[in-house]
């Protein structure tokens, strides 16, 4: 809703002083810093919920896709990162930035669905204590976020099963049946609230459009005819590669523009600032390009046939400073918010058998609009506002759906051959979008639940797989670049090329001799230990000498117990006790505790350790996982990152054949450029073939040989 109220307000304030402008009450050029006035004004909105909290930037779908493979990104499910992603991206939208809200939307969604996944809410009642919605571990609160973002997408688009897909595609690294109803759930509530919340002013009659981006109504010219020809399969294959190769190139362009920025626009002050300098250049190319197209077209005449989505069209054509009846090509396209100009595109028709006074866009037109958008949009992804692409590239996309369809009918002089190039149109907007995200399967269902024409199904699959075959050759996804540019050890599926081809073990890789502690252990220790450095994770040994493992004890659990001073006063040491074995030394926290306090557990920072503390004991034991995931350190790379990644592991402790702790991995060591890095002296053929033919010290000593 708002940003449709204000973008109406922009563009009926600026129309008004075009208006006066032709009347000689204005000063020429008036209009223009109208224009960019109010587009200056809704970006510094925009960035500045950016510079409250710098999470909120972007789309957020990367850092969900990593918060969901396991990565714990700061702030980025918090409620504050909620409130300026929801409100930045209204300003954003209204100010005439190529930006898109079904990304931040998607975001808004994980928020809101972490935030109920770690929320309590206590009632007494009879003198109890109920405890209601209590879901308190980190895979409980990751399968909510996947949720969220299903519920997202089903919110965005009117797609309830293309979100669940998303999610399934895009999203979650570990997926279940019980996680799939459970996004099924969420869609279906989405929608139902949609349905509720549209449909009040008609006391919930009939209903109405549940989609907040519609992509209108798509019908076939002749009933029971599709609105294409069997052997225009072909054609969609090759538009899927043309959307494929474009998606590359601008993944390409976009990666290079980041690096740059990351380079030289790193302060806060200075991201703002080229917030206004964008949008200064987008205003600027909006706003002139139209004013550079040499002629005025006359509007369509309405057609008796003509459907009441179609006579909407012709209305939302933008005169611009042509005179009355007639519309100027270009500004349509550009000086418009992108759904009406994504409805154009997709309804606007032209068919070759059509009525000759109906007009429709120029080749020259759509080519002129398409180019400056497609590099605008890529400059845009990037900067300090909140922002998504799936409404640049379904644009863009169209655009050039559109060419190609309007091409094909100027090749064969409007014979009716090729199908209209609305078709063309909605499997550009297809092929646009697949080829910047890669995505497949879940696109398909959405675009399908928002045109509500299923006749269209083959076209979009093949377009959609042709995009991603073909941009696959060049680069990855969008998404996945933005991964790899801002390092975050994100985990696919496969085993990197780097450790499946080379002859390595998890000793070559594992970070060595980690901390350890006793059982046993004074409190100055532990704090001190924790104080040194920021692992998450100990191997807790039988004693320092031998260091064979006993199990692993979590940071928050060593600082848990430090908070809440559950340790044994000071003496001499206790391993000397008869009831050692049986009984715990230091007093012991209940599972409750910790349950309350997470996931924000007391921070070393926080402690308060006096000098008489730290000649306390601490007894790990009643803490400790005695049964923790272990892989030997003659095992291979491909095995460790099998059993990392399929088990969710945060960390795995290498051990040798006796037991002893040799080395611990985190997912760090496992991304594809640490493998790199650590795997680079295996680079030599020789270095291969002896390493084959000499076999790891700690795999021949298993044997008594």
């Amino acid at each position: 809703y708002f940003p449709l109220f204000f973008g109406s307000r922009k563009f009926d304030s600026v129309f008004e002083v075009m208006e006066k402008e032709k009347r000689d009450k204005a000063r020429k050029g008036a209009s223009f810093f109208a224009w960019t006035g109010f587009n200056l004004l809704f970006a510094s909105f925009a960035t500045l919920f950016v510079y409250l909290e710098p999470v909120a930037a972007g789309s957020g779908i990367p850092e969900v896709k990593c918060y969901l493979n396991g990565i714990n990104i700061p702030r980025i499910v918090r409620f504050q990162t909620l409130a300026c992603k929801a409100l930045g991206v209204l300003f954003s939208v209204s100010a005439a930035l190529p930006v898109g809200k079904e990304g931040p939307m998607i975001h808004s969604g994980s928020v809101i669905a972490a935030a109920l996944a770690q929320g309590t809410r206590s009632i007494a009642a009879f003198g109890h204590d109920f405890r209601i919605l209590e879901f308190r571990s980190d895979p409980e609160k990751r399968d909510f976020v996947a949720c969220g973002a299903s519920a997202g997408v089903a919110a965005a688009f009117g797609a309830p099963i293309g979100g669940v897909l998303f999610a399934l595609e895009e999203g979650a690294s570990f997926w279940s049946t019980g996680l799939t109803w459970r996004a099924f759930f969420c869609g279906m509530i989405t929608i139902y609230t949609l349905y509720v919340v549209r449909n009040s002013e008609n006391l919930w009659g009939t209903a109405a459009s549940t989609k907040m981006f519609s992509f209108g109504e798509f019908t076939s010219f002749e009933d029971g005819k599709f609105n294409f020809s069997v052997w225009e399969l072909l054609l969609f294959i090759l538009l899927g590669c043309l959307g494929g190769l474009a998606g590359a190139t601008f993944n390409g362009m976009n990666r290079r523009l980041t690096l740059l920025r990351n380079r030289w626009v790193s302060s806060k002050g200075a991201r703002s600032l080229e917030v206004l300098a964008v949008t200064l250049l987008c205003s600027v190319v909006t706003y002139v390009i139209p004013c550079l197209w040499p002629k005025c077209t006359k509007r369509p005449t309405v057609q008796v046939t003509w459907t009441q989505q179609e006579k909407a069209i012709v209305e939302e054509l933008v005169q611009f400073h042509c005179r009355d009846g007639e519309y100027n090509e270009v500004a349509s396209l550009f000086f418009t918010d992108s759904d009406t100009a994504i409805r154009q595109l997709f309804h606007f028709r032209e068919v070759g058998n059509f009525n000759e006074d109906v007009q429709t866009f120029s080749s020259l037109a759509i080519a002129t609009f398409y180019v400056p958008y497609t590099i605008l949009a890529c400059i845009t992804y990037g900067i300090a506002v909140p922002s998504g692409l799936f409404v640049p590239s379904l644009l863009s996309g169209a655009a050039l759906g559109r060419l190609v369809g309007h091409l094909l009918h100027r090749l064969d002089a409007q014979s009716g051959t090729f199908a209209d190039s609305g078709t063309y149109a909605l499997v550009g907007a297809a092929a646009g979008l697949g080829g910047m995200a890669r995505m497949t399967i879940s696109l398909t269902v959405i675009l399908l639940e928002a045109t509500g024409n299923v006749q269209n199904l083959l076209p979009l699959m093949l377009a959609l797989m042709a995009a991603r075959w073909v941009g696959n050759v060049f680069n990855h996804g969008l998404y996945d670049i933005h991964i790899r540019l801002k390092r975050l050890p994100y985990l696919e599926e496969d085993v990197p090329h780097v450790a499946a081809e080379r002859a390595a073990t998890a000793a070559q890789i594992m970070s060595p001799e980690p901390r350890v502690l006793p059982p046993l252990v004074r409190v100055g220790e532990v704090y001190d230990m924790l104080r040194s450095n920021r692992h998450e994770c100990f191997p807790v040994v039988s004693s320092l000498e031998d260091r064979q493992l006993a199990g692993t004890v979590l940071r928050r659990t060593l600082c848990m117990t430090l908070f809440h001073r559950a340790f044994a006063p000071p003496g001499e040491d206790p391993e000397s006790r008869p009831d050692l074995k049986t009984r715990a030394l230091s007093p012991l926290l209940s599972s409750a505790i910790f349950e309350r306090a997470y996931p924000r557990y007391p921070k070393v920072e926080e402690l308060k350790i006096s000098e008489t503390d730290r000649q306390c004991w601490l007894d790990l034991r009643p803490y400790t996982d005695t049964a923790p995931f272990t892989v030997q350190d003659c095992a291979s790379v491909q095995r460790t990152y099998v059993i990392f990644r399929t088990l969710g592991l945060r960390h795995l402790v290498v051990v040798d054949a006796a037991n002893r702790v040799m080395g611990i991995i985190t997912r760090k060591d496992l991304d594809e450029p640490t493998l790199e890095e650590r795997l680079a002296w295996l680079l030599d053929d020789y270095e291969i073939e002896s390493y084959q033919h000499e076999a790891h010290p700690s795999t021949m000593a298993r044997f008594g040989l």
